[in-house]
């Protein structure tokens, strides 16, 4: 979950100047094949010297963008190959280097290492909640979805439930970060048959996310739209869960392709639905 932003006065500037800016562009314009071919070419461009940091960083923006294209192994290969490599240059709990290790984590949990992924997750939000960078109580939160997902997915949705609620205490902004908490928070309560709840939720996600800019949103393309369709499948509202899980899946597939996790969880939950 690409999360971490750049702060300071000088941001739009040092964006301007950098050689990943072209490839940031084209991620967030949802343009993922792009933005890997770009981030590929700057990362074989700044090959040498050794020391050319860019270099790293234009591999984890190919392997974002890879995830985002579905090829989840291949992202996660990446992410390893990487880690050592940023813990060499960075240091192990920098906020570059945590940052790396959530992506790499959610990663797994896209191949179904649900325990893997809440392992790390963890370990990485316990790591940043000790650091004093700025960028700190953000990667510990994004961790901390990504451990919400694990968990419900492992089906301990009320450990998921309990979680989600301390990490959206914790975060107050209205933002992609709540965006994606409360969308765990409602996958959690659809787990425990709390539809009503469960849609609530998911509808409250659905407000905040008409209030943000696209490119925050369109990384949770779909999203809002499963929750609502699991809670309203399991309301008994069968024909309004076709339509909003229908919607996901199209969604899904233009944006991410037929093989990203979003789109084949769409596919799963419409084959549910008919098949009830």
């Amino acid at each position: 979950m690409r999360l971490f932003r750049p702060r300071g006065r000088d941001d739009a500037e040092q964006n301007t100047r950098s050689p990943l800016a072209q490839a940031t562009a084209l991620y967030k314009a949802g343009r993922h094949a792009e933005a890997e071919a770009e981030a590929r070419a700057v990362a074989a461009a700044r090959s040498r010297p050794r020391d050319d940091v860019f270099a790293p960083l234009a591999l984890g923006m190919a392997a974002l963008a890879t995830g985002a294209q579905g090829r989840h192994a291949e992202a996660c290969a990446g992410y390893d190959a990487l880690l050592p490599v940023f813990g060499r240059i960075y240091g192990a709990e920098h906020p570059l280097t945590l940052k790396l290790r959530s992506d790499r984590a959610q990663t797994l949990s896209a191949l179904s290492l649900h325990a893997e992924c809440e392992a790390e997750c963890a370990a990485v939000a316990r790591a940043a909640t000790r650091g004093t960078a700025p960028e700190m109580p953000l990667i510990a939160a994004a961790a901390r979805n990504g451990q919400v997902y694990a968990l419900t997915a492992q089906g301990r949705h009320t450990e998921g439930e309990a979680l989600a609620r301390e990490a959206l205490a914790a975060h107050r902004i209205p933002d992609r970060l709540t965006l994606v908490l409360r969308l765990g928070l409602a996958r959690s309560l659809n787990g425990q048959a709390r539809h009503d709840e469960a849609l609530a939720e998911a509808e409250r996600a659905d407000e905040l996310r008409r209030g943000l800019p696209d490119e925050e949103c369109r990384p949770e393309t779909g999203a809002v739209e499963l929750a609502v369709a699991t809670a309203l499948l399991g309301l008994g509202r069968g024909t309004e869960a076709h339509t909003r899980a229908a919607a996901a899946h199209d969604a899904c597939r233009a944006a991410f392709g037929p093989d990203h996790r979003r789109t084949v969880e769409a596919r799963t939950l419409l084959d549910r639905i008919d098949g009830a």
